[in-house]
């Protein structure tokens, strides 16, 4: 049997293909779209945990997620990331997540509505942040930021599984884990736009947006491609002196006798 393939889109379905996931009864690999494994989790049901591995060690576990009835709590074993808890409330239908431990602030909410979960952010009276849209079917999770009108950031098809098996509250942890794009993902700049930016649809790096890069007309409607040539009185020792059309040398002003700035120079 062929185990069940979960794809990630860019934006709405058909679009730019962002990663695909693995899923098995051992664990889930991530790849990336061109393939490459990017990171693994595996499942522990007698320990009621899953961890997360070194895709290069597998025997290095970089954060473990520990499952009990009142919730999950993350542990982390990497420099500067503090613990995360993710605890039940209102019978299953609420999950809050507290940075720290258990008695951390309140960071984000989940909240399981007919249609979706939708995640708030900055406690529990914050804004919608974004929601994970059920589609009918069982086979797409629409991810829209804002709101359930909101821009689609995501969408994630299931082949070979129901998305509806990520409705439960402690499976749908285990989706947000797997799905959760980390920093150094996010700091990423996808294939597809590096591609746009040698084409000249984006700005290089460390030049402005606004910048001007076609050609520039003359007065006469000739074309050049220079930015232009400003001049200023104000040249130093040992640059060249700029010409005139007559092809005589221009003077500075501090070449000019006093006497005869003074009252004016001759033709």
């Amino acid at each position: 049997m062929t185990e069940p393939v979960i794809t990630e889109y860019a934006g709405a379905r058909g679009g730019r293909i962002t990663g695909f996931y693995q899923y098995s009864r051992d664990g889930v690999r991530v790849y990336d779209s061109n393939r490459a494994v990017k990171r693994l989790y595996f499942f522990d049901p007698s320990s009621d945990m899953m961890t997360e591995r070194d895709p290069l060690r597998t025997d290095k576990i970089l954060r473990r997620f520990m499952f009990d009835r009142n919730g999950m709590l993350e542990e982390t074993f990497s420099f500067g990331q503090s613990p995360r808890t993710f605890r039940y409330e209102d019978g299953g239908r609420q999950i809050v997540v507290r940075e720290g431990g258990d008695y951390g602030a309140v960071g984000k909410t989940f909240i399981f509505e007919s249609t979706g979960i939708s995640e708030t952010g900055w406690g529990r009276h914050g804004e919608i942040e974004r929601v994970y849209v059920f589609e009918p079917g069982n086979a797409a999770i629409t991810v829209r930021n804002g709101g359930w009108y909101g821009d689609i950031d995501r969408t994630i098809i299931f082949e070979g599984i129901g998305a509806s098996l990520f409705r439960e509250p402690e499976a749908f942890l285990q989706f947000l884990m797997f799905t959760e794009r980390q920093h150094n993902e996010r700091d990423e700049m996808p294939q597809a736009a590096r591609a746009d930016a040698g084409r000249g649809m984006q700005p290089a790096a460390g030049r402005s947006r606004y910048a001007f890069t076609g050609k520039r007309h003359t007065t006469s409607g000739e074309e050049t491609e220079k930015s232009g040539d400003a001049r200023t009185d104000g040249n130093t020792e040992g640059e060249s002196v700029p010409q005139k059309q007559d092809n005589t040398p221009m003077q500075k002003s501090s070449d000019i006798p006093f006497e005869e700035r003074r009252k004016g120079r001759k033709p």
